[in-house]
């Protein structure tokens, strides 16, 4: 089917949200299955200790887990401090949060500490980002003047009290967030459930279907998609294909050019999978170090690779460093660990 899908239904008798644009799935996301901390929640936390040559400290959370917040200082044991969950970790490890907090909702983003006005780069037209400099100034009035706000491109066609009333719930709980530093550690703001992603993030563009009846899963083959994000193998153009093996310590993904054996094979297989390693990271929830090892192809090629590598990634939101090639001919990037690891949120 050609067009922009959300589809929203119960996968494992849990809510789940998936996003397919003409007919490919390009992401999913499905509610864990316990109770535990999720990206983007906010905490008052109480600082433990600081880990030296790391640049971090240990904050406490409530029910007994632990945070580490990297590069802080000024920070000392028994101090309160706002932290948000900005990725995932493993069983018995610190959660990843930081300072930088962001009240975000889908058509603003208020940033407490980062003052200023700003309107989405995608919105172009003139009057239309005058337009929406002017609500964003009344909207923020008499707000807590380091209170900064990103008016996002769903904007744009959007209707000026609908995106008044966001402005104003998202700085009125910041600054209600910002003013909650007495206690123990708590949970102050719940991190954002998968169909509340997508109604926030997927929405631009506008989808030509939303479809959330019983069954939506089903009429689309989502279940289908999502099984075939739990083998390795992902097949390219050509015959060639990619394999994806997490280990303890990294990502690793080799890419094999199949039957074919002309000699543009190589490249040509190099770029479908650097084209599709993006989507493959999202929709399987894989990050941290990743090391490619490309099917064999000329040095002269890889600045070819470069370019194609550097487009691919742009406009990520998971933020990714693009390391690029070791002296054995191997690739290496990484990419924030932003969600848990598809294999076991559908388990």
């Amino acid at each position: 089917m050609k067009g922009r899908v959300v589809a929203l239904d119960l996968m494992n008798g849990r809510p789940a949200a998936a996003l397919i644009v003409d007919g490919q799935l390009q992401d999913f996301l499905i509610d864990p299955a316990e109770d535990e901390p999720l990206p983007g929640a906010i905490f008052r936390a109480v600082v433990d200790r600081p880990i030296k040559g790391q640049g971090g400290v240990f904050v406490k959370l409530p029910g007994g887990l632990s945070g580490f917040l990297r590069q802080v200082s000024g920070l000392a044991p028994g101090q309160r401090v706002l932290v948000q969950v900005s990725g995932t970790t493993e069983p018995g490890k610190a959660l990843p949060v930081t300072t930088r907090l962001l009240f975000k909702s889908r058509l603003a983003i208020v940033t407490p500490g980062a003052s200023g006005r700003n309107i989405s780069r995608r919105i172009h037209d003139e009057d239309t980002r005058a337009g929406l400099a002017e609500l964003a100034e009344a909207a923020m009035q008499g707000a807590d003047p380091t209170l900064g706000l990103i008016l996002r491109s769903a904007c744009d066609g959007a209707e000026a009290d609908e995106i008044a009333d966001d402005i104003t719930a998202m700085r009125d709980l910041a600054q209600a967030v910002l003013a909650d530093l007495e206690g123990g550690p708590e949970l102050l703001v719940e991190g954002p459930l998968a169909q509340e992603i997508a109604w926030r993030d997927w929405s631009d563009p506008a989808p030509d279907e939303v479809a959330d009846a019983p069954g939506a899963f089903a009429a689309h083959g989502v279940a289908e998609m999502v099984d075939a994000l739990l083998v390795p193998q992902v097949a390219l153009p050509g015959g060639g294909h990619m394999m994806l093996e997490p280990t303890r310590a990294l990502l690793a993904v080799d890419v094999n050019t199949g039957p074919d054996t002309s000699p543009a094979a190589s490249l040509k297989a190099n770029i479908a999978a650097a084209r599709d390693l993006p989507r493959q990271l999202r929709l399987r929830g894989l990050g941290g170090q990743v090391v490619v090892d490309f099917a064999p192809m000329s040095k002269k090629d890889r600045a070819v690779l470069d370019q194609v590598l550097r487009a691919a990634f742009k406009g990520e939101a998971a933020e990714t460093s693009l390391a690029g090639w070791t002296p054995l001919g191997l690739y290496e990037l990484v990419r924030k660990r932003d969600r848990v690891p598809l294999a076991e949120a559908v388990r």
